[in-house]
């Protein structure tokens, strides 16, 4: 299966494309894993993105296209592929549609991940990182440390990233709305999308998605 994963931030994309693509035997390709291969490997387009990254500019969409587009002819990608944060707009979703169609290939669905707002402020603004070892991550309501804002692992003091404040997660909202989703409409004309819900414990949310995708139907 050919598939792009859509969702806001805090959905949980990244844990469920990672088992999605594990059930369905194919790989799992995403944006961030994307620019750091390039850029660890030094290719030209990783060169390139990296000068756009050092100057705080975004990597314009022709190159996440074309890391995008050499990934995907990777022989273990023959027979489909997940996609994770790409396309990312509309432009990048017609070059996407352009690829597929040069390539006698299509996309045979785009999961939307469907979660609402305050769950997602909830979900990520909730976070807190250990200060001493990043890996260590807690919820204030979801999972709470034994000790308020003590890491029960190391001891290492708890904290809130700027990234993960309220109103970080609001902004990184509004540029979801304006850019990202659009294409599910976009997908939506080609009768491609298939909505589910995103509440719920992880391995649920992974059966909900499979039975969608495999019977080509909305889960709920």
């Amino acid at each position: 299966m050919r598939i792009v994963l859509v969702g806001p931030p805090g959905a949980g994309k990244g844990t469920q494309a990672a088992l999605l693509a594990e059930n369905l035997g194919i790989p799992h390709i995403s944006t961030g894993d994307l620019f750091r291969a390039n850029i660890s490997q030094g290719t030209a387009l990783g060169l390139e993105a990296q000068r756009y990254m050092r100057e705080g500019n975004l990597v314009p969409d022709e190159i996440t296209v074309g890391m995008a587009a050499d990934r995907m002819a990777h022989a273990d990608a023959a027979n489909g592929f997940l996609l994770d944060g790409f396309p990312r707009n509309i432009a990048q979703a017609r070059a996407l549609d352009k690829q597929l169609e040069e390539a006698e290939l299509a996309l045979d669905a785009v999961l939307d991940l469907e979660v609402p707002e305050d769950e997602v402020v909830r979900r990520i603004a909730g976070r807190r990182m250990c200060g001493s070892d990043s890996s260590h991550i807690y919820h204030v309501e979801y999972s709470r440390p034994k000790v308020d804002g003590v890491c029960d692992i190391c001891g290492g003091e708890l904290y809130q990233r700027e990234d993960d404040s309220e109103e970080t997660v609001r902004k990184r909202l509004e540029v979801y709305h304006q850019e990202t989703e659009p294409i599910i409409d976009y997908y939506r004309d080609q009768n491609l999308v298939v909505t589910i819900s995103a509440l719920g414990a992880v391995p649920e949310i992974t059966r909900r998605a499979l039975d969608a995708l495999r019977g080509g139907t909305s889960g709920a």
